[in-house]
């Protein structure tokens, strides 16, 4: 890692760590509350010899993303929840047809157009595909602004790993804070990236055809099958903080900006004595469903805070099943938390209210 540091706000990491990766096309739109990503890659990404766009709307953004990807490209698009879900049938087509790309979802209030402030609304659109059809993205949930950097950063060698659009969810709580972030060193452009795939004009060698229409018998489940082999292969990149968990009698499970205001409060509940800790998951999919469930064969009991009416809960519950159960306190959107908003659910959990 670089020594350079910086100190930018997490929007502006995602774009730091696009243009250290080899992101070298950049589409989008504007909405609140990203929109800081795109006005720094309007001048960074030409000057760094890549190509920005402006694009006339998130469909477009997001077909251009297809497009790049099928040139064996390393590009990004960005945008915040109602724009995301206009991306949708691209990211569906992008998965359906085995293309590496990376879209950034800065998760807004909803439903609906909601408001500009933060939120957890988008997770079972995040990771449980989003549009139509049975796919998967790899979903990085970063909980500050290095991790901003650094995931998205890794995001494009995970998009050309597993051939697969990468989703980066965070909110505007990491997307506007401001920390000083550590640098890597920028990764040179690899002309020879997606090589036995990429379409580059047929010249002398044998046609590549990238495409997700399978209309002969058989084929589309077939595809089907290497798709869920595929996702089931990305289980290899789980990620997740486990804080103060080995002696907890309860365990606090969340993600994003809420993990770590959460693990303010659990800081603060250990001093008094309280044997309670956090699992953060840092990767939402693949889900940490084996450190979940070894914890719950510890005989501890959960605990899920969301910023939302209850969404990864239902995956926490998923993985103890049989041998836990996980309780929910959900922080609704529209409202700033602080780690005194969780003070009192995570006591009344702890005492097994």
């Amino acid at each position: 890692m670089s020594a350079k540091r910086i100190f930018i706000k997490g929007n502006e990491a995602i774009a730091h760590g696009a243009l250290d990766a080899g992101c070298r096309c950049y589409f989008g739109y504007p909405i609140t509350p990203q929109n800081d990503i795109p006005e720094m890659l309007s001048s960074a990404m030409p000057a760094a010899g890549g190509e920005f766009v402006q694009a006339e709307s998130e469909v477009a953004s997001a077909n251009m993303l297809l497009g790049a990807a099928a040139c064996g490209v390393r590009a990004m698009t960005t945008s915040s929840s109602p724009g995301v879900s206009l991306m949708q049938e691209a990211i569906s087509y992008m998965a359906g047809s085995d293309l590496p790309g990376v879209v950034v979802n800065m998760n807004r209030g909803g439903p609906g157009l909601g408001d500009i402030g933060p939120s957890q609304g988008d997770y079972f659109q995040s990771v449980k595909g989003g549009g139509h059809g049975d796919y998967r993205t790899l979903v990085l949930a970063p909980g500050s602004c290095q991790e901003c950097y650094d995931l998205t950063f890794e995001a494009f060698d995970l998009a050309f790993k597993y051939r697969n659009p990468v989703l980066i969810l965070g909110d505007a709580i990491v997307g506007q804070m401001k920390e000083p972030v550590a640098r890597r060193e920028a990764l040179p452009i690899d002309p020879a990236e997606g090589g036995d795939w990429k379409l580059t004009g047929r010249g002398q060698r044998a046609p590549r055809i990238l495409k997700s229409l399978f209309l002969e018998d058989g084929a589309l489940a077939g595809q089907n099958i290497r798709l869920r082999d595929k996702y089931a292969a990305m289980a290899a990149e789980v990620r997740y903080e486990a804080f103060e968990t080995a002696d907890a009698e309860l365990v606090v499970v969340a993600y994003g900006s809420i993990g770590r205001i959460v693990k303010s409060t659990v800081r603060a509940l250990r001093a008094e004595g309280l044997k309670v800790g956090l699992l953060r998951p840092v990767t939402l999919f693949p889900f940490p469903e084996a450190a979940l469930r070894d914890l719950a064969g510890q005989g501890k009991r959960f605990l899920t805070i969301e910023h939302n009416l209850g969404q990864m809960v239902d995956d926490v519950r998923l993985a103890v099943r049989g041998l836990a159960d996980s309780e929910f306190f959900g922080f609704l959107p529209g409202n700033m938390p602080t780690p005194e908003d969780f003070d009192a659910p995570v006591r009344a959990a702890v005492k097994g209210a």
